[in-house]
């Protein structure tokens, strides 16, 4: 092969070894080789090794400094290694001079161990590729607000192919956490505040990696986004129903309809116990109920940290027991405790020999399927030279899902487009920013600046692509992201005075642990625009020039009355390397928006965020002072177009509990202008045995409509969707009357189809139906359309 030197995987030619006989299944293979290895050799094989992470210094992890060293390599891999942790994603190198340098390493773990097994590799890749000089993409917010899974598909195989030819076989993505807390700063890598649209298109990123052969890792089980004040690695509390109805569905979800090998478990602890040592979780739930059996990786340092932060084990042999015992298999990043820790354990006999042969043996599986026990197997798939990161077609795929995320929420006297004669000024810290249009896990964020290196690839600001679309445009700060300096105001005001309109971009720039207004350890005490920017658009907006606010942010921000006096209001959710384009087309009409909230967007900063599946006492109330309802409800956004609907009928009024109805509509596009629509359908149950939320997401469809254009949208829907975790804890389909309702959101539902759900009650479980899919006729009969 061109580019790589053949590998020598035989442990001694001519020596029988079933356990690399391809005719074999995977778990032939392992059963044939774990008799043959040592104690030593059996845990090599379920840790990672994280070669070049930095130690020291203030750009670090919490933590990393004492725990991220790990062993000398030549002393790493004599056992042999399990995985290799982010070669790419850990300091720019040169995608080429990087898939080189991977094979080589190959090489030397092969040669250095008795049996000669390569290492399986992984990396980040929840906004593409986490490496220098890769093609990054819209967050996973901005996939929600596509509300199309086919394209959020198509993401997700590209960058899976981009991984592969650069050697990688799993990538630590997609989040399936049902973001519940907006001051959370990892909101930004969650799909949505809807279990149902989290696992749909989480389901959608998993088929598209899995599909290109890359091991998708689901992150993080479970509960993790539902910590006490939106606090990264803080403890959880809600109850089993919470964690059964809104944050295990997507799981279940990525599972079944996408095919993920892999689950990373969270660092949370639910009600006192940490999902790492949690045996219920992770083996009674995941492998014993739902039928699990791909491999648990441990979230970096999570065994370490049962001893150093959640004070539940005395030492790393204890932590790596528990961890064990519950189900982790893998740990990561690198060699700790389950290193020299874990062996003395097992001699000691205070580990069971029989969990480590537990572990290796899905490990071992999972390398088979990859080929990674074959005779003759090769790092790379193909010559190092065809290593590309960052190609047309990854970029045309990025501004796609950029385009379809962006939302209009607001378009008051039709400001939006951009009048081509009109003097526009373009205000605001994120508007010159070109990190602004990056998440936390984009490589230029995610790993640190290095000047030296540059950004690897080319990242225009939304000046620069307004810029090119409005001639004359001018420009100017006002003030930074962060920070109280108002000195930047005057020059501000000055030059909105003098135009026609102001586009206004404010919002975050995503970092970890404290170096962003959002990300990774980077979580707010409410929802106001970090620094001086509330004022700063307080300020604008009372010089009297129509202003349209443009946010490029992590995490809904409050828009309640501050705000009110904006024209136009449109949302970017760091839209990625060709998200200044996408928005300046959104902005001057060349791209007609038809982005949808994922999330609610707030009206007050202050107060306990409540996204917008809550029961009827977490809605406004009579008995209580604090009015909840957001100023944009989740699923909605407007477009440069009009849709009409109408028709919307059931295919019965009665409904039984092991059965299906269908339910339709007829949407027309009356404007001038092509456009998509999105149908959403939700439940309404109005008597239950435990209170349920007024109103949940169980279908949507976006439908593509040229202008004049009508099309019959029509669900069909499994009685399964209206399941929940009943008055003793299981879940049932119960009878008694319903409401689906077809909506442009949450809160603006076109009709109401009340339905009776008939039989006796139901308990169902993991096989149950999980979708309720959608079917597009684009020719509907008349009187449909």
């Amino acid at each position: 092969m061109r580019g790589q030197e053949p590998i020598d995987t035989r442990s001694a030619p001519g020596e029988s070894e079933p356990w690399r006989d391809a005719r074999l299944s995977p778990a032939e293979r392992a059963d044939a080789l774990i008799p043959l290895m040592t104690l030593e050799e059996k845990i090599a094989q379920l840790v990672g090794v994280w070669v070049g992470a930095d130690s020291s210094g203030g750009g670090v992890a919490p933590h990393q400094t004492d725990m991220g060293a790990g062993p000398e390599w030549d002393d790493a891999i004599r056992q042999g290694l399990g995985q290799l942790t982010r070669p790419f994603g850990t300091a720019p190198v040169d995608p080429v001079a990087g898939a080189r340098s991977l094979a080589a390493s190959q090489a030397e773990i092969v040669r250095a161990s008795r049996f000669g097994i390569p290492a399986q590799v992984h990396e980040e890749c929840l906004t593409g590729f986490a490496a220098w000089r890769a093609t990054v993409y819209p967050a996973p917010l901005s996939w929600g607000a596509s509300f199309d899974p086919e394209l959020v598909e198509q993401v997700a195989a590209q960058i899976g192919r981009s991984m592969r030819r650069a050697g990688i076989h799993q990538g630590l993505a997609p989040v399936v956490d049902v973001t519940r807390d907006y001051r959370w700063g990892r909101t930004e890598e969650t799909i949505g505040e809807d279990p149902y649209l989290v696992g749909t298109l989480g389901a959608a990123y998993v088929r598209g990696l899995e599909g290109a052969g890359i091991v998708a890792t689901l992150k993080h089980f479970a509960g993790y986004s539902n910590s006490r004040g939106g606090r990264n690695l803080a403890p959880v509390a809600m109850g089993r129903r919470e964690l059964a109805d809104v944050l295990l569905p997507p799981f279940e979800m990525a599972l079944r309809l996408g095919g993920a090998r892999s689950v990373m478990n969270s660092y949370a602890e639910i009600d006192g116990m940490p999902v790492a040592a949690d045996e219920s979780i992770l083996t009674g739930l995941l492998r014993d109920e739902w039928g699990f059996e791909g491999t648990v990786v441990a979230d970096y340092f999570s065994v370490r940290f049962l001893e150093r932060l959640h004070k539940i084990a005395a030492d790393g042999g204890q932590a790596a027991g528990l961890a064990l015992k519950a189900g982790i298999d893998v740990e990561l990043p690198t060699v700790d405790t389950f290193g020299a820790p874990l062996v003395d354990a097992v001699k000691a006999g205070s580990v069971d020999e029989a969990l480590i042969d537990r572990a290796l043996r899905r490990v071992l599986i999972q390398k088979a399927e990859q080929g990674l026990l074959d005779e003759g197997w090769q790092p790379l798939p193909g010559p190092a030279e065809d290593v590309r990161l960052d190609d047309e077609e990854s970029q045309e795929l990025a501004l796609r899902l950029a385009r379809e995320a962006v939302v209009l929420l607001r378009n008051d006297d039709a400001v939006l487009p951009l009048n081509p004669a009109a003097k526009v000024a373009l205000i605001g810290p994120v508007a010159d920013d070109p990190m602004a249009m990056l998440g936390c896990y984009a490589f230029p964020n995610h790993v640190g600046p290095h000047p030296e290196q540059g950004l690897g690839l080319d990242l225009p600001t939304l000046r620069e692509s307004l810029g090119a679309l409005v001639p004359g445009l001018a420009y100017a700060p006002g003030c930074a992201i962060t920070g109280a300096d108002t000195a930047g105001f005057a020059e501000a005001l000055e030059l909105a005075g003098g135009s026609d309109v102001v586009v206004l971009a404010v919002g975050d720039r995503a970092g970890l642990f404290g170096r962003g207004t959002s990300g990774e350890g980077c979580d707010a005490t409410d929802l106001r625009l970090p620094g001086v920017q509330a004022d700063l658009v307080q300020a604008v907006l009372a010089t009297g020039t129509p202003v349209v606010l443009v946010l490029l942010a992590g995490r809904p921000y409050a828009l309640g009355d501050e705000v009110a006096a904006a024209k136009a209001v449109l949302y970017g959710f760091f839209p990625g390397q060709r998200g200044g384009q996408a928005l300046a087309e959104v902005l001057t009409g060349a791209v007609n928006p038809t982005g949808r909230l994922p999330v609610s967007v707030p009206r007050d900063a202050g107060g306990l965020p409540a996204t917008y599946l809550a029961p009827p006492l977490g809605r406004r109330s009579d008995v209580s002072s604090v009015d909840p309802t957001p100023a944009y409800p989740f699923g909605h956004g407007l477009s440069y177009t009009a849709y009409e609907w109408s028709d919307a009928s059931a295919g019965a009024t009665e409904w039984a509990v092991d059965g299906e109805v269908s339910v339709g509509v007829t949407v027309r596009n009356t404007g001038e202008r092509d456009g998509a629509e999105v149908v959403q359908l939700y439940l309404h149950d109005p008597v239950a045995q435990t209170t349920r939320p007024v109103v949940r997401l169980v279908g949507y469809a976006r439908v593509p409509l040229e202008a004049g254009q009508a099309a019959r949208v029509t669900f069909t829907v499994p009685a399964d969707v209206t399941s929940f975790a009943g008055a003793n804890g299981r879940r049932v389909v119960e009878p008694g009357d319903v409401e689906l309702r077809l909506g442009r959101s949450c809160a603006d539902a076109v009709a109401a189809l009340p339905l009776r759900l008939t039989g006796p009650e139901r308990e169902v479980g993991h096989g149950r139906h999980l979708l309720a899919p959608a079917h597009i006729d684009r020719n509907p009969p008349e009187g449909r359309g």
